[in-house]
């Protein structure tokens, strides 16, 4: 929680708040574009305040988080989501993202006969080589 302390860096408070298990993570992502301040994208030494609004995309979903305290330390999880939370959208979002996945079909499932065989190769490299 804040303890005399009104700013702090992205990529630490990312990791306070265990959006990511290191903080070199957090950097690398902030880095990529893949989290952003109000809609901008930042550099990981950006500092933030409570109340800003953090937009991040973990495992291909976006988040939006908003900043209700500052921590320096990581803590155990349950203090770790006292530091923001989570807009209404983004739990939608991220409701529709696990439905979705879970009545996908599983890739592997499509595959008719598993791996080719040697002849299969060969007979797919005869056909690429024709055409």
């Amino acid at each position: 929680m804040t303890i005399g302390i009104d700013k702090i860096r992205i990529d630490k408070w990312l990791w306070a708040a265990r959006f990511f298990k290191t903080r070199s993570l957090a950097a690398d992502e902030i880095s990529h574009g893949r989290v952003q301040i109000e809609r901008h994208d930042v550099k990981p030494s950006r500092e933030i305040r409570v109340g800003e609004v953090i937009t991040l995309v973990q495992a291909q979903v976006p988040r939006t988080v908003v900043v209700r305290a500052l921590g320096q330390q990581r803590g155990p999880a349950a203090l770790a989501q006292q530091l923001y939370e989570e807009t209404p959208e983004s739990l939608q979002a991220r409701a529709r993202a696990a439905e979705s996945r879970r009545l996908s079909p599983e890739p592997a499932l499509t595959i008719a006969g598993g791996r080719p065989t040697k002849r299969d190769r060969r007979d797919l490299q005869k056909g690429w080589d024709a055409g």
